[in-house]
């Protein structure tokens, strides 16, 4: 996964003049979850390791990353979402922060997406 994150930081750092953009760990995250059928809007604070449950969804957060001289840039953040109903993966990867539908979780009800990462500071 590192491996991931760090071509798609190439990518993005990718351009006239641009450098390999060197990151910071978060200790959490905020993340922002819709559903769909009642339009109810949640932001969630998770630190890194933790597991939340949202309707049938268990969400992990593995890892935070953001912009070592920008904490509050874009943010990258490794994530699993597992339906706990059927015991299936839905989703497992990294979401970045300024592009959800980059990589997003796909349900028909329920939408997460990361909005940015939490320091220490």
């Amino acid at each position: 996964m590192r491996a991931v994150l760090a071509t798609l930081l190439v990518c993005l750092a990718s351009g006239a003049g641009a450098q390999a953009v060197q990151t910071g760990d978060g200790i959490g995250a905020v993340l922002r979850t819709l559903d769909k059928t009642s339009g109810e809007v949640i932001d969630v604070e998770m630190e890194v390791g933790q597991t939340m449950a949202y309707g049938p969804l268990q969400v992990t957060l593995h890892e935070c990353r953001y912009p070592a001289n920008n904490p509050t840039g874009d943010a990258f953040g490794l994530i699993q979402v597992v339906n706990a109903r059927e015991v299936k993966e839905l989703f497992a990867g990294w979401m970045v922060a300024s592009s959800p539908a980059l990589n997003a979780l796909e349900n028909r009800r329920y939408d997460v997406w990361l909005l940015r990462c939490l320091t220490a500071d």
